[in-house]
């Protein structure tokens, strides 16, 4: 007998998903930044745990590839940091979207995010966790703070 088709379409979209990421590594290594086979698995159950706790569904190999191809040049990854990055960045980009209701396109998201990462937030993601709506439009409008770079007073690593 075969299996239903949404465990079908879910093991489809999982081995997308990791052959996207496992694509991704061609471009990101030229920036000394790779995800082992380990991290893939991880990140493909990160990213199934994350859908479930932001209410959200995503077809395809969804949006982890996109954040990996668009982050993999920032200067604030470090390598052994990256999976992990990645991971946190897939997280703020279900709930961002969720707050601002699908207002923004993945892409626009995602170069929202980058800006305000590299700009203002100098990589840290506390400061992006922080981020409202308007905050990201204002980052896609072109204002990223590039001027006030944020500085973190709190002594928690």
């Amino acid at each position: 007998m075969s299996e239903p088709f949404a465990v079908t379409l879910a093991r489809s979209q999982e081995l997308a998903l990791r052959t996207a990421l496992r694509g991704s590594n061609a471009v990101s290594e030229k920036f000394g930044l790779t995800l082992t086979e380990p991290e893939i698995r991880a990140l493909s159950e990160a990213r199934q745990e994350a859908l479930r706790y932001e209410g959200r569904v995503e077809i395809g190999e969804g949006v982890l590839p996109k954040l990996a191809f668009a982050f993999c040049d920032s200067p604030h990854i470090a390598p052994e940091a990256y999976a992990s990055t990645l991971r946190e960045l897939m997280e703020l980009f279900y709930a961002f979207q969720n707050d601002a209701e699908d207002a923004f396109s993945d892409d626009e998201l995602i170069e929202a995010m980058r800006r305000v990462f590299d700009g203002r937030a100098q990589g840290s993601l506390r400061y992006l966790e922080n981020l409202t709506p308007g905050d990201l439009w204002r980052a896609l409008e072109g204002d990223a703070g590039q001027d006030e770079p944020w500085e973190d007073t709190d002594d928690d690593p």
